[in-house]
């Protein structure tokens, strides 16, 4: 017995050190860290246009740099700090591709968030060869669900399929007999609205569209392209443009007198940003798709989703224009990075980013209209294909029809 007492003596600390030993190495083993996540840190790039032609859409990063910081204060996601390195490309795409260069290879960040669609074109090709996630594009371009050859980029916005096809259907609807004129920006954002809209309208395309001007980001004005519109004598003007252009339209089209049912892109759709300067009155009764809540529209007033955006803003982005709806998008898009992360666990590897960013179930997001969920699959890199019409009344968008979904 006590030769039998002393082994187990003997043995019991070293079984207790042993099984210490494989409890470190198999959490060690839970770990596992691409460049860009550590034990007290992720760090996430983006290139954003902070000038140039669609600095509009700086607020984007402006807001996920700040709604990481809320994060942070709240304990960061799985106990690790959030680093955000935004950085400025102007909307221009050899910027893109320098500054995300600089994001990659210098600061090693976990992944890249890029804005705008001939900007993301730019550099998706070296973040899918390098195995580093581009995710959340803000653009609803079709090209971002080609999980097959770009595996590690994925979109955000609705898409412009789902857009192009609500726009065709409505004026199949409303005004079968409608003359259309197109102007559009001349990147994959207008021309994918455009084609979608071609396919929704089916073989009334070519009697229908009668006339189309394209324009480029360089250009100071769209003037000239507006007189021709006008000369067509189409009476449906469908406007794929960007917010500076946008604006710009508007005013042109009422200092031109010209009337035409107006139909304008979700992303040109801001009352801060767009309708303002270009005057609401000169605005009223444009139409447009919506997926997230505008923050103009009294409907929203003390709506829970909103106040929680508001007071977000109030603490963390507080110069932050309280009327322009891309800062509600702009939450919901840095919540959805932080699902993601959440959902990656202990595994902060390129692969697992990417895994669960492609497996985001019914995501409801305070920010997106009712019944509009976030849901991806392995095969399906589309996030957001749900959407409602809405008019502007001269003070803002009031949301009509049923919810329509663009798959």
């Amino acid at each position: 017995m006590k030769k039998r007492f002393t082994f187990r003596g003997r043995l019991m600390p070293v079984l207790a050190a042993l099984g210490l030993a494989l409890g470190v190495c198999t959490a060690y083993a839970q770990k596992k860290y691409s460049p860009g996540a550590s034990d007290t840190e992720i760090k996430i790039g983006q290139a954003a246009p902070y000038s140039g032609p669609a600095s509009a859409y700086g607020a984007i990063g402006k807001v996920v740099v700040a709604y990481m910081k809320k994060i942070n204060d709240e304990g960061g996601i799985n106990g690790r700090k959030v680093t955000v390195i935004s950085l400025d490309d102007a909307f221009s795409p050899p910027k893109t591709v320098e500054q995300v260069r600089k994001l990659v290879e210098s600061e090693q960040v976990l992944f890249v968030n890029t804005i705008g669609s001939s900007t993301t074109a730019a550099v998706r090709s070296y973040l899918n060869i390098r195995k580093v996630p581009q995710l959340f594009v803000s653009s609803g371009a079709t090209m971002w669900g080609d999980y097959k050859n770009f595996p590690y980029t994925m979109g955000f916005n609705a898409t412009y399929r789902a857009e192009g096809v609500a726009f065709a259907n409505y004026l199949l609807k409303e005004k079968p007999s409608a003359k259309v004129a197109v102007l559009y920006q001349n990147d994959d954002f207008g021309k994918d609205v455009l084609e979608n809209f071609r396919q929704g309208l089916g073989d009334k395309a070519k009697s229908m569209i009668i006339a189309e001007k394209s324009y480029e980001l360089t250009d100071p004005t769209v003037d000239s392209q507006l007189v021709t519109l006008k000369g067509s004598g189409a009476d449906a003007f469908l406007n794929l443009t960007t917010p500076k252009f946008a604006a710009q339209s508007i005013r042109k089209i009422r200092e031109m007198g010209w009337t035409p049912l107006h139909i304008i892109s979700n992303v040109s759709a801001s009352v801060g940003s767009v309708l303002t300067p270009a005057g609401l009155d000169n605005a009223k009764d444009i139409i447009t798709s919506a997926y997230v809540k505008d923050p103009t529209d009294v409907q929203w007033a003390n709506d829970p989703g909103l106040n929680e955006w508001r007071a977000f803003m109030k603490k963390y982005y507080p110069e932050g224009n309280l009327g322009d709806w891309i800062n509600v998008y702009a939450m919901a898009m840095a919540q959805a990075m932080v699902q993601t992360l959440k959902q990656c666990g202990d595994d902060l590897t390129h692969e697992n980013v990417m895994r669960q960013a492609a497996n985001l179930k019914q995501l409801e997001l305070p920010g997106l209209l009712p019944g509009i969920r976030l849901d991806t699959g392995p095969n399906d890199y589309y996030p957001i294909e749900q959407l409602r019409l809405a008019r502007f009344n001269g003070a803002q968008w009031v949301l009509f029809g049923d919810l329509l979904s663009g798959k």
